[in-house]
């Protein structure tokens, strides 16, 4: 701090009359400390008053010198109190391995204070850590003791003074500090030993099989079941577990309470589920599970969310699939009994954007599951990457800070004080329904896997790793020393661990695997399509002309105290006359239908995106926002039997894509849509397309019935506004994995919607979204396409009906380009041209194409046409399939012809005159103008008809 300044203190009041000297004034000097923060204060006179009364009562002189110097100690003592907690972590006992070469604060000392060689000076602290006066000795023990022990707490960042409070008191209380009986000591060790023995046994029966073992970081394992045993007196009823490989089959086996029998079984080369379940299958260390585990009479179910070797990718996935959990134990508003674990690697906690995505959920509307506990196997280092080369922050949970998480740094070969932190955070996240972090420095005892030489790197790190005991080994010499544990127990605990292992093993050689359960719980009478063919197969969606008429009502009135924009107000006369004159329902009328007639049949809708209330492009308007009081009313959320909810998502598309499919994973009963700003912004959530959305139900055996929404369609906007990058999706399509389309009609888009939930399977829906059909006035659909006998049709025909033995050429497209075509070919007056709209674009709908083909008895050619680039869109996709549809249809040697754009290194022109001239020939050529030569005739009656 420096040399103490003349006017540290002003002159003290007089003890005989009016104040003398200049006056105290301003500002107000701390006496206690509240929650660390030197916020509760007094005016200086009564400091001086209160420690008068203080020295008095403590027999201490009381002169006026006396006085001013205790009041000088005490603020530098209350200074040296308040930068222990908030600095005393960077001193903190933390790094097993002692590299750790982090510089000591100097203000953290007791000479930068002023104290040094004054340990035995009484100084008065106003009841801080329970002491009137203490000496500077004892006070500065009790510091370290606290905050520089293998427990380092950062907490000073959180603004709300309770939440500080708390972790203090936490912290500075006796009686809450770590503390375990003998016994719970013993089963600390005995639950380190078998994370240990564990993975020696594996090492041993498979040599050279990658596990990515917890070698270093056993300390996790006891740890994780202080969070179930405290988390489920505390309330928790469920748990549900996202990590990457690391650690992963311990925690399967040594947390989740997977057989190990199963475990040995996998390894041997068996399937966890029977030969005719199906899919491709996964590594184990990706896998997951479920099951309940008991506590002193409490069950507490678990369940660890399979995930791919991307890091970080499952966060999002586990904080969504605990929303619809919470949903489904109506906890909600509590969120006391669903509790999300995500368990991290440092540099992937440090380098990953999605974790700060799905920070930025932890207190949002509609996304928040009530604080989520965080576990980071600190291993300090990235793979081959040192932390100094892998971060510019000193700890890897610095990032956590954005959102005022607090972050207990513990050291690994404490298992103690690393159960102690999770009990802690257990508690604070109950309590404050926020998130926190535990960073665990520990180590990796072999490379990124069993199978590298990490030396090639760290050679220093490694000949420390490979001198230093066990984790066992270094708390079972310490608890022989606290006379807790006699000569060989230890040995003795793990001998009798070995020898189950070896019966499990000689179980697991002849395991019969169970049933898969994927279609358990809530997803019980749903299945996977008995055959293909099931998948393309349409169900009856239409609804009733009441139901029809009640939704009409819903969507056209408005409350008599909602003040609705006036624009918003012609937006719903029109709909009203709409439903008066059964005629030109819009595509965001149709969609209000099918979410309304979902939930009035007793399902749920869930729809979020980052303008999903209103829609990008001003179309949806889901929710009327009152022009006076910006009160929301949700005319669908009025609807009895379901949920229908709408939310504006954080800016994020990788994180908030992740929370849908999580929730969708876990509710097939609620029709869940994520929604692009604009298709083309999809691919910054492509980790989870390709990873989750596409493969998961093959690698894992979990199906998911989400819905992506992704305007799409060129109309000149750009290269970012214009593709979704509908090839990317087909490029993923196989074994109807995924469905995709690209809709033209209102009725349609609300047919393929209730289709989703009303078929007993579920699978991915990608839809290519319009913009401009929006308000097209072709694209319009009257009240009969919605009831009746209508259905999704995979197919749709022309607009303007050609006898099928008249057509010559047939052009097939898909989206907007249909009625680009459609316009053109009437207006040039052409009677041989049929145009075939394909729906649906996987499954590809040949049959129904063949079945059409066949009819066209005059054929010449076929046309494949598109808006997008040639190495972009459908056509790679589609033209084998076409071919295959020809010859099944009778034109053996017909081969499809492509027209659209040229190949392009970007999606689409920036300038609106190319743009028109690209599409104005795509169309021409498609409908084989620039070969019947009608396009100078066009042009000069257009030209004549100007002049007149």
């Amino acid at each position: 701090m420096g040399k103490e300044p003349d006017n540290f203190l002003p002159e003290l009041p007089s003890q005989d009359g009016p104040q003398a000297g200049p006056s105290w004034g301003n500002p107000r000097w701390p006496l206690t400390d509240d929650a660390g923060d030197l916020t509760q204060a007094l005016d200086p006179t009564d400091m001086i008053a209160a420690v008068k009364e203080a020295a008095a009562k403590a027999g201490k002189p009381s002169d006026n010198a006396s006085i001013e110097q205790a009041c000088r100690d005490s603020i530098a003592a209350m200074l040296l109190i308040r930068l222990y907690r908030v600095r005393g972590h960077l001193a903190a006992n933390l790094d097993p391995l002692g590299l750790s070469h982090t510089k000591e604060p100097e203000d953290l000392s007791l000479a930068w204070h002023g104290f040094d060689g004054k340990e035995d000076k009484e100084v008065f602290v106003g009841g801080a850590f329970g002491f009137q006066w203490v000496k500077i000795g004892e006070l500065y023990t009790l510091l370290r003791q606290t905050y520089c022990g293998p427990v380092g707490l950062e907490y000073m960042h959180i603004n709300d003074t309770e939440e500080r409070r708390f972790l203090q008191e936490k912290f500075e209380k006796p009686e809450d500090t770590i503390q375990f009986t003998p016994e719970g000591k013993r089963a600390i060790l005995q639950a380190v030993i078998r994370g240990e023995e564990y993975e020696k046994y594996l090492g041993k029966k498979y040599v050279g099989t990658k596990r990515f073992g917890l070698d270093g970081g056993e300390a996790m394992i006891p740890a994780l079941e202080a969070v179930i045993k405290y988390g489920g007196s505390l309330g928790v009823r469920e748990i549900i577990y996202g990590m990457a490989h690391r650690g992963r089959l311990n925690v399967l086996a040594n947390v989740m309470a997977k057989p190990y029998r199963v475990i040995f079984h996998e390894f041997s080369g068996g399937s966890a589920n029977p030969d005719d379940v199906g899919g491709s299958g996964d590594v184990k260390y990706h896998l997951g599970t479920s099951t309940d585990r008991e506590f002193d009479g409490i069950k507490v179910h678990m369940s660890l969310v399979p995930n791919p070797s991307h890091l970080e990718a499952v966060n999002p996935v586990v904080l969504g699939k605990t929303r619809a959990q919470q949903a489904f134990r109506d906890d909600l508003d509590e969120h006391q009994q669903v509790l999300p674990v995500l368990i991290h690697g440092d540099a992937a906690f440090a380098g990953q954007g999605v974790v700060w995505e799905c920070f930025g959920l932890s207190g949002v509307r509609g996304y928040s599951t009530g604080g989520c506990l965080h576990f980071v196997i600190n291993n300090q280092i990235g793979f081959t990457t040192s932390p100094k080369f892998a971060r510019s922050s000193p700890y890897p949970s610095d990032v956590a800070k954005g959102v005022q998480a607090p972050i207990l740094h513990v050291n690994g070969d404490d298992p103690e004080a690393v159960t102690f932190a999770c009990k802690l955070a257990v508690e604070y996240r109950q309590k404050f329904k926020r998130d926190i972090v535990i960073d665990m420095w520990c180590y990796r005892r072999f490379g990124h896997n069993e199978g590298d030489e990490p030396k090639f790197t760290q050679p220093l790190m490694y000949d420390a790793i490979g001198k230093h005991p066990r984790v066992s080994e270094v708390y079972s010499e310490r608890l022989k020393g606290e006379g807790v544990l006699d000569e060989g127990a230890a040995a003795e605990m793990r001998q009798q661990f070995i020898e189950h292992l070896d019966e499990e093993f000689e179980v697991g050689k002849n395991y019969k695997p169970n049933d898969a359960d994927w279609f358990a719980g809530r997803w019980s009478g749903l299945h996977k399509p008995a055959d293909p063919e099931t998948a393309r197969r349409n169900v009856h969606t239409a609804i009733e002309e009441k139901l029809f008429n009640s939704l009409g009502r819903t969507l056209t009135t408005v409350p008599e105290d909602h003040k609705i924009h006036k624009t918003l107000g012609r937006v719903i006369d029109a709909k009203r006359e709409m439903f008066e004159t059964g005629k030109g329902f819009d595509w965001a009328t149709a969609e209000a239908l099918a979410f309304g007639s979902l939930v009035s049949e007793g399902f749920g809708v869930r729809l979020s995106g980052q303008d999903s209330g209103r829609g990008t492009f001003s179309q949806r308007h889901a929710i009327w926002t009152d022009q006076e009081d910006e009160e929301k009313y949700i005319p669908l959320a009025t609807l009895p039997h379901g949920k229908f909810e709408v939310y504006d998502s954080t800016l994020s598309e990788y994180g908030v894509l992740g929370f849908e499919y999580g929730f969708a994973m876990a509710d097939p009963k609620t029709l869940v849509l994520w929604e692009a700003q604009f298709g083309d912004f999809a691919n910054g959530a492509q980790i989870m397309i390709d990873q989750f959305i596409a493969a998961g139900e093959a690698k894992w055996m979990r199906a998911n019935g989400l819905v992506l929404l992704l305007p799409h369609g060129y109309e000149g906007q750009g290269p970012e506004h214009s593709s979704a990058r509908l090839e990317r999706f087909l490029q993923l399509c196989a074994n109807d994995n995924i469905q995709v389309c690209n809709i033209t009609t209102p009725a349609n888009y609300f047919h393929v919607l209730r289709r989703q939930m009303l078929r007993p399977f579920r699978k991915p829906l990608i839809i290519m979204t319009p913009k401009s059909l929006l308000r097209h006035p072709a694209a319009k659909s009257d009240a009969y396409r919605f009831q009746g006998d209508h259905h999704f049709q995979r197919i749709l025909s022309d607009k303007t009906e050609v006898a099928d033995n008249k057509v010559r050429r047939l052009v097939l497209c898909s989206g907007k380009v249909a009625y680009d075509l459609m316009e053109k070919r009437d207006e040039e007056g052409v009677d041989d041209v049929s145009i075939v709209r394909i729906e649906q674009i996987y499954p590809f709908p040949g049959e129904p194409l063949a079945v059409r083909l066949k009819r066209m008895t005059n054929l010449e050619e076929v046309i494949w046409c598109q808006e997008e680039p040639k190495n972009n869109g459908a056509w790679f996709f589609v033209e084998s399939r076409i071919e295959e549809a020809l010859t099944a249809a009778g034109h053996a040697g017909m081969r499809p012809a492509y027209a659209g754009r040229e190949e392009g290194a970007s999606t689409a022109t920036g300038f609106a005159k190319r743009h028109q001239a690209q599409q104005e020939a795509l169309v021409s050529v498609a409908l084989g103008l620039s070969i019947r030569g009608k396009t100078a005739a066009t042009k000069a009656a257009r030209s004549k008809k100007s002049q007149a």
